[in-house]
């Protein structure tokens, strides 16, 4: 089992939990704002990691009309995703594995996903986003920043271990430019959670 495939175990016994503390995702309103604004009427949308579907609903509040896939590895989550967004399709599915999706989107949301990837993996996920997305696409990522020799294991708040990666914008911003994404928007966000301080790094990058 990977360092994915057991952050997966600990979000899927602990989704109930998850949704109590995060559905509210207001402090990213912001960067959801501009997404929501950019995107064409009926546009189709791929969010990578849904878990319970918290930043399906806040994009599905104002912008009802958006055709929305969200996919998550842990079942539990895409069970409350369904739940909290009915008109929206959800499926059990490896965010690693967007290359292989038959068709391409307007729009792909990466919510908080990469923290469970490592570098390698994330370059890699922008390469293959890349090629999911109709010209001019939108891409959007939020992350925990800092450097990444941090990345470590972490304990949560029930005592599960979960390893963590931090995540640089300049080699994020490199992988972009570098499968022709154009960055219209960046933006860190300082996050505490009891004695915990994080910064977390939003981008918004078009595909040209």
């Amino acid at each position: 089992m990977d360092k994915s495939q057991k952050a997966v175990a600990v979000f899927d016994k602990l989704a109930q939990l998850y949704q109590d503390k995060y559905m509210n995702v207001d402090l990213y309103a912001a960067g959801l704002d501009l997404l929501c604004g950019w995107l064409t009427a009926k546009a189709t949308v791929f969010e990578m990691a849904c878990g319970p579907g918290n930043v399906t609903r806040y994009l599905l509040d104002k912008r009802p009309d958006l055709q929305i896939l969200g996919t998550d590895l842990a079942p539990n989550m895409i069970a409350l995703a369904q739940a909290n967004n009915p008109q929206a399709q959800f499926e059990v599915m490896d965010c690693r594995d967007i290359g292989t999706f038959p068709q391409n989107f307007d729009a792909v949301v990466c919510a908080f996903c990469l923290p469970y990837l490592s570098k390698e993996a994330t370059v890699q996920l922008i390469a293959d986003t890349a090629r999911k997305l109709n010209p001019n696409g939108l891409f959007y990522i939020s992350t925990m920043e800092d450097d990444y020799a941090q990345s470590r294991l972490m304990t949560g708040s029930t005592g599960d271990l979960v390893f963590i990666h931090f995540h640089e914008s300049g080699y994020l911003v490199e992988a972009l430019e570098t499968q022709g994404f154009a960055i219209k928007h960046l933006e860190r966000i300082r996050y505490q959670s009891g004695e915990s301080r994080t910064t977390d790094l939003i981008l918004i990058a078009q595909k040209s």
